[in-house]
């Protein structure tokens, strides 16, 4: 894979600056903040620098059918957003995008998502909870919220 003069992987960069830029005919809003969400259910996943295959398996379930993303396009974002992880590219640009988007209920559920992800291999590893935490509070969610979209996954799983 290519990368930039910054050192990040060139599709990622390009991902990063498609979220920066005025919409195109070609991606819409709905497209870019399913890949900047799909960019944070990786960010999680890696927390605890071990993916699980059954967490890989979820990951890429839930980019295709609640993103509508096509197999290439789970493929291209997860080879991304493994390179990414190594470069520490970091998930203020996705969080930002999703907050002017999204509304409370859809920042919820994208938590909950996130931690039923990180309760898939039956261990919360602790970088993992603090991934999401992060995240949370970036989404500007309520730790009240954030402990009812742990408790709504815990049930789920």
């Amino acid at each position: 894979m290519t990368r930039t003069g910054s050192g990040r992987p060139e599709m990622l960069g390009r991902l990063l600056d498609k979220l920066k830029a005025p919409e195109t005919a070609e991606e819409s809003p709905d497209h870019l903040l399913a890949l900047a969400a799909a960019a944070l259910l990786l960010e999680v996943a890696w927390a605890d620098h071990d993916i699980a295959d059954d967490e890989l398996t979820l990951i890429e379930t839930q980019l295709r059918e609640q993103f509508g993303l096509t197999d290439s396009e789970v493929q291209a974002l997860v080879a991304a957003s493994r390179e990414a992880h190594q470069d520490s590219v970091g998930v203020y640009g996705y969080t930002r995008t999703i907050n002017e988007a999204f509304d409370e209920a859809r920042k919820f559920e994208l938590v909950t998502a996130l931690w039923r992800l990180a309760l898939a291999d039956d261990g919360l590893h602790r970088y993992e909870e603090h991934t999401i935490r992060k995240i949370a509070e970036l989404l500007y969610l309520s730790h009240s919220r954030f402990i009812e979209a742990k408790l709504r996954a815990k049930r789920d799983v």
